[in-house]
């Protein structure tokens, strides 16, 4: 569970990192968009609703947390009221607003402009809410309290803060969901079996698995093997194992230059060409369009230095 964690940060980390520190008052509110990634919002100061469409609102008090795991549209506002009335929220750089206000939080998220959330933040639920437990885990309070401070200032590498930062608190806070909600978190940690499979898969994707061969090195029969983990991950076992391998090779190809036939043997293909094939099946475009346009919007998301006195995530 611990790996696949920390391979999950590892690959929400390709996406651009996004933090702002918002104050609200009266009946103003906030509409944030649906992303492909992970985000939080941490209630820091009064009382707020999660707004979405179609359901009933719920109550956010101080220290509660929205996990948005590739969520869909929905809003933050002091008082309860239709998604449509709530004004889009602006990821640009603001500055919180300086006049007292009646609740404050913070909004940070990973934005994977190509590619998808990994597997596991798609099983977990859209919007989940939970409350931080800062009594067991003080160090979770200090967490958001240097986050609010990097994301309201202008000092010097802000950028690289906001990412290092973010990484800490979405691990704290997925901890915390799946001790909270072990009956409906990621389901796998329940089934040794299971979770034991999923960790080779993982750790060693270049391996030429069979389902014979991972039922076998978990000590069942394959009839129960594919059973068991096709109910609890949703897939499966070889159509999670070219998913896995498929988003593991988007993150190679966003965050290095290796060449594609390095990149293939490292997911377990042998040639260029059948890493190609599988990549445009499971993306809908070659490698090396999506290398040189993931390129593209980092480069398209940063203006000039000259024109920018501190780091283009938001504040």
């Amino acid at each position: 569970m611990a790996d696949l964690m920390s391979e999950v940060i590892r690959t929400v980390r390709a996406g651009s990192a996004y933090g702002r520190l918002i104050r609200q008052s009266g009946s103003a509110g906030l509409r944030l968009p649906a992303i492909s990634g992970i985000g939080v919002h941490v209630v820091v100061r009064g009382t707020c609703w999660l707004i979405t469409e179609g359901e009933e609102p719920v109550a956010l008090a101080p220290g509660d947390v929205v996990l948005s795991s590739s969520g869909g549209e929905h809003g933050l506002s002091h008082i309860p009221q239709a998604l449509e009335n709530l004004a889009p929220v602006d990821l640009k750089p603001l500055p919180p607003a300086a006049e007292p206000a009646a609740f404050e939080f913070l909004t940070c998220c990973y934005v994977l402009e190509r590619g998808r959330a990994p597997q596991y933040l798609r099983a977990l639920p859209d919007l989940a809410v939970l409350s931080l437990d800062y009594a067991r885990h003080p160090e979770v309070r200090t967490l958001v309290d240097l986050l609010r401070a990097d994301v309201s200032g202008r000092a010097m590498g802000r950028e690289a803060t906001l990412s290092a930062l973010l990484d800490l608190v979405l691990v704290h806070v997925l901890r915390q969901w799946h001790e909270q909600h072990t009956d409906t978190g990621w389901p796998v940690a329940g089934d040794p079996a299971v979770a034991a499979a999923l960790r080779r898969i993982h750790e060693d994707p270049s391996r030429q698995w069979t389902v014979g061969g991972l039922s076998e090195s978990v000590g069942m029969s394959r009839r129960t093997f594919t059973r068991r983990f096709t109910a609890l991950v949703g897939q499966s076992p070889i159509r999670y194992l070219i998913s896995w391998r498929m988003d593991r090779g988007a993150r190679l190809l966003q965050t290095t230059e290796a060449p594609l036939a390095t990149i293939a043997r490292e997911v377990g293909y042998s040639t260029e060409f059948a890493f190609s094939e599988a990549f445009r099946r499971e993306y809908g475009l070659p490698p090396g369009r999506f290398r040189r346009d993931s390129a593209a919007g980092a480069v398209a998301r940063q203006p000039p230095v000259s024109a920018r006195p501190y780091p283009s995530t938001a504040r």
